[in-house]
């Protein structure tokens, strides 16, 4: 089996930016992400809002079995913080893995990655949404350790 290699993306790497749009534009294509392809002018704009949301970080996956490693998943993640800890969390927005690399570890390598830095900052949660019809992103959160606070409410969003 090839190797996964997990890397904090520059945003500033024309590789690593076109890597990011590309399993962001698989996702999007996926039923878990949607079922369409991102929208050019969304493309066109990723990268730079990312770059000016100073609390913004991506972890791309690599499958290191070519001389031209392939991205495989991605952890876009944002800082917060709580104010009932006092103290910074991480949000994985997005946690994707390609078709053909789900189920072999991927997911579980870029959480890693998550909670090393999170760790490392001191954070008191990562926090995430997983939808109702995912059982598969369930139970890898679950096996993991995340948990369903059991709260009466859902994430809410008001679309502008």
């Amino acid at each position: 089996m090839p190797s996964t290699r997990i890397i904090l993306a520059d945003l500033d790497n024309p590789r690593h930016q076109t890597d990011i749009i590309a399993t962001l534009d698989a996702y999007a294509q996926d039923p878990m992400g949607g079922g369409e392809p991102m929208a050019q002018d969304v493309k066109e704009r990723l990268i730079p809002g990312l770059k000016a949301h100073r609390a913004a970080f991506i972890f791309l996956a690599y499958r290191d079995n070519t001389n031209d490693p392939q991205p495989v998943g991605i952890a876009n993640c944002f800082m917060g913080f709580s104010t009932f800890a006092a103290k910074p969390l991480i949000n994985i927005h997005d946690l994707a893995v390609v078709p053909t690399a789900r189920r072999t570890g991927v997911g579980r390598k870029l959480l890693d990655a998550v909670t090393a830095k999170a760790k490392s900052l001191d954070c008191c949660a990562i926090t995430l949404e997983v939808r109702d019809d995912n059982p598969a992103a369930q139970k890898l959160y679950a096996a993991y350790g995340f948990h369903d606070n059991n709260t009466p409410h859902r994430f809410w969003k008001l679309k502008l």
